[in-house]
């Protein structure tokens, strides 16, 4: 749809002089917005992706560096401990030590957890075994990363360790097990990337299970789990609500597992929970399209001659108006009087304009934006049959 100029601001009786340009992703091309779309196909209206620079890649023997949008957790410096307390009420400073740029648990001095709270996030989080192997099953290189202090992804030394398999490291614990073992050997790094969205009920209404995806190493071992409520020790969980945003916890389980390059990036809100990626409710969509309708109809009261006109015809796609419907098909109709037969030359300069009308109002009709009787569109369909334009 429109998104920016396409003729000079001129009077509708100028027209008939008046070059314009076209655009190959102007407005009307994709199909329009329905019940559950507020956006056409190859919307130019939809709001463009923010920048963010890349970060680089960790490799086993150093951290890389986070994207840009990134909040840093813990990044190997003592002082970032500080974003971190005991997992206890009253809460009180952690026990877990900084050595070597990483952060140690100690054992017996229970779970850590974050200061900052967060929900839906992509998480980032390098740990490590303890490199001289001790105990088996459960008992060897045992911690756990447990999203909004409520489920956990386990951290578990399996290099060459049975344990039952949603107890595996990269499990939803008590879940669901991980496709692979894709771990490293015990002492060196092991890097999970996890992408989590919590579950979303309204008026009691489960609407979205909530879901983790997890890579170890690079390797995908969860693809969009459903949490089904979040798993735990020994007994089966349900769906069920969960705040909207909690801290991120650390386990101690009594073995001194590091961490290092700890970051999360915010995730935008589901549809189903208000945001505006994907396929919303109809409600929602109906919302979403009265404010561009609303916001593109204020552009164009500031626009004259036929920018105005096209941004009013481009705001009927999004929500309908009795006012701004008369007034394009009253412009739309002063238009055509600007276009009156005369030499090839001053028809050829006129040929994109007279083109992106004729699509335009095809458009608006198709989708019934304009009434099917709409007595201009013969007449525009006759000014390029006789210039013999396709």
């Amino acid at each position: 749809m429109f998104s920016h100029p396409i003729a000079a601001i001129v009077p509708l009786c100028a027209l008939a002089i008046t070059a314009v340009p076209v655009l190959a992703d102007g407005p009307f091309y994709g199909d329009a917005p329905d019940a559950t779309h507020p956006w056409t196909v190859h919307d130019m209206n939809r709001p463009q992706p923010p920048r963010v620079i890349p970060g680089t890649f960790s490799t086993p023997e150093q951290p890389g560096r986070p994207p840009s949008d990134a909040v840093v957790l813990f990044d190997g410096s003592p002082a970032m401990l500080d974003k971190w307390e005991a997992d206890k009420v009253p809460a009180e400073p952690t026990r877990w030590v900084v050595k070597d740029g990483a952060m140690q648990c100690v054992p017996g001095s229970g779970y850590i957890r974050t200061k900052q709270q967060f929900g839906d996030c992509q998480l980032h989080v390098e740990w490590a075994a303890p490199a001289t192997v001790e105990g088996n099953s459960q008992g060897r290189g045992n911690s756990g990363i447990f999203l909004m202090g409520q489920t956990e992804v386990q951290v578990l030394d399996n290099y060459d360790n049975p344990t039952y398999a949603d107890g595996f490291a990269g499990s939803v614990y008590g879940v669901n097990p991980p496709h692979a073992n894709a771990l490293r050997g015990p002492g060196e790094w092991q890097i999970y990337d996890i992408i989590f969205r919590r579950p979303i009920f309204k008026d009691g209404k489960l609407l979205d299970s909530g879901r983790f995806t997890v890579m170890i190493n690079g390797v995908v071992v969860q693809d969009s789990t459903p949490l089904e409520g979040g798993g735990g020790h020994k007994g089966r969980s349900n769906d069920r609500p969960m705040p909207d945003a909690g801290p991120l916890k650390l386990q101690d389980h009594g073995n001194p597992v590091r961490y290092r390059n700890i970051w999360y990036r915010p995730l935008p809100a589901r549809a189903v929970d208000g945001g505006d990626m994907g396929v919303m409710a109809p409600e929602a969509a109906t919302a979403k399209k009265q404010e561009l309708a609303k916001s593109i109809r204020e552009d164009a009261a500031k626009l004259q001659g036929l920018g105005k006109l096209r941004r009013q015809m481009e705001s009927l796609c999004y929500a309908p108006d009795d006012a701004t419907s008369k007034e394009v098909q009253d412009g739309i109709t002063a238009w055509i009087a600007t276009v009156p037969p005369a030499p090839a030359a001053a028809m050829e300069a006129r040929k994109g304009e007279i083109l992106q009308m004729r699509d335009a109002v095809n458009y608006l009709m198709r989708f019934k934006f304009l009434p099917d009787g709409f007595t201009a569109k013969p007449a525009i369909d006759k000014i390029v049959q006789d210039n013999g334009w396709k």
